[in-house]
């Protein structure tokens, strides 16, 4: 059966590292990263003068959902020809939104193919000190104002039926994971 495989978590938990780990696990997938239209989005901010925060009103607004949907449909058009498609975005709203999922399952059974949910949980603390290390714009606004931004997010584990929990604590770890997790798949 055809597996659309979904990592999600807040920014700087691990999810691409666990993401690709899963994928070269896997043989051929289809490996999208929703980091991939930054560059777009990055352009609408310039052609609207607005600055570069993926925090903003206008982020939430006018990019946030776009980026999703077009992640998706590419997602979607790729799983026509290969079997296994892991798109990997912070899925930080879909993943504790049950009817996002079930309309999602719903676009899929045609496609003969299931959904895999898989959430990278990862400490606040280690959360932060990986932003810092990673340098990335993206998380300027979120570095600049720590407090504010943790205080607007949710980082609990969602508790939608059927999400694959991988503790991002050590390679190790993670690796020992992934193997139990796609040996249940």
């Amino acid at each position: 059966m055809k597996k659309l495989i979904l990592v999600g978590s807040p920014p700087a938990s691990g999810k691409t590292f666990v993401a690709k780990k899963i994928a070269s696990s896997l043989s051929q997938p289809v490996y999208l990263d929703k980091d991939t239209f930054i560059p777009l989005s990055k352009a609408a901010y310039a052609a609207a003068h607005q600055p570069y925060n993926r925090d903003s009103d206008f982020f939430n607004t006018y990019l946030r959902d776009a980026e999703y949907i077009a992640a998706m449909e590419v997602a979607l058009e790729a799983l026509i020809y290969n079997d296994q498609v892991i798109l990997n975005a912070p899925f930080t709203k879909e993943f504790r939104n049950r009817s996002y999922i079930e309309a999602l399952e719903q676009r899929l059974a045609p496609m003969e193919a299931e959904l895999k949910l898989v959430w990278v949980y990862c400490d606040i603390e280690l959360i932060h000190e990986r932003m810092i290390l990673r340098a990335s714009d993206r998380d300027t606004w979120k570095l600049e104002n720590w407090d504010a931004y943790v205080k607007t997010k949710d980082f609990s584990i969602p508790t939608m039926p059927g999400i694959e929990v991988i503790e991002n604590t050590t390679e190790e770890e993670v690796t020992k994971q992934v193997k139990e997790l796609l040996a249940k798949w």
